[in-house]
C-alpha cells in the first residue's frame, strides 16, 4: 500500500485551509489540531499534531502549519 499524499491548500478568503487525501476533499481546517483530526479520521489513527508537523507525507501550499487564518490585510 503506497503512502497517502496529504495535500493542505492555500489559505481561502474567509480563513482555513482545505484538505486533501489523495483525490478525497476531507473538509476545512481552521488550526493545526483540525487537520490533525482530519488525518486521524483519514486512517492515520496514531498520529498527533508533532507527527503533522515533522511529516514529509503533508505539501502545504503558500504557507505552512502556522498559517491558518485570513490573509493580514484582507
Amino acid at each position: 500500500m503506497s503512502e497517502p499524499r496529504v495535500v493542505v491548500s492555500p489559505p481561502l478568503p474567509a480563513g482555513g485551509r482545505r484538505i486533501r487525501v489523495d483525490d478525497r476533499v476531507l473538509g476545512t481546517a481552521y488550526s493545526l489540531h483540525d487537520l490533525t483530526v482530519f488525518l486521524q479520521n483519514a486512517g492515520l489513527p496514531g498520529w498527533d499534531e508533532l507527527d503533522v508537523l515533522e511529516s514529509d507525507l503533508i505539501e502545504w501550499h503558500e504557507g505552512g502549519p502556522e498559517v491558518w487564518g485570513r490573509p493580514h490585510g484582507a
